[in-house]
């Protein structure tokens, strides 16, 4: 379904910092601030209108609310100044580095860090006889 997602410009004018708060941390959740009250989102329709219907409970009807979607050609033609961000294709994923492997060693016991920690009874460390970490 990510060939369906298409850039949003999510842009707002909340009067109330309580709203403009919770509004923002939606927002937040499904894209990347550009300016103050202005995102980016890649999301489908379906994305999009649980998104509008997430602030829909929490605007009030004065403040306002734009969603601009980005056609694949105009998105890669988006200019901005100053900031390094690519509108033509994909979001970033995130990548977890180095990779972890969460198999036991072969003797069953766990490995590394952790190890010293996992004969203790729960809220006592090995590391301390006082059972703080």
């Amino acid at each position: 379904m990510s060939h369906d997602k298409r850039w949003r410009l999510v842009c707002y004018d909340i009067r109330d910092p309580g709203r403009y708060r919770r509004a923002s941390k939606l927002i937040k959740g499904a894209g990347r601030r550009v300016q103050y009250s202005v995102f980016r989102c890649r999301l489908d329709d379906r994305e999009l209108e649980r998104l509008r219907w997430e602030l829909s409970r929490v605007l009030d009807p004065a403040d306002g609310l734009l969603v601009v979607d980005l056609c694949p050609s105009c998105a890669a033609r988006v200019v901005t100044r100053n900031r390094d961000e690519d509108w033509s294709g994909e979001e970033e994923a995130f990548t977890i580095w180095p990779p972890v492997d969460h198999a036991p060693p072969a003797g069953g016991a766990p490995d590394g860090p952790c190890a010293r920690n996992a004969a203790a009874p729960l809220g006592k460390s090995a590391a301390s006889p006082e059972g703080g970490t």
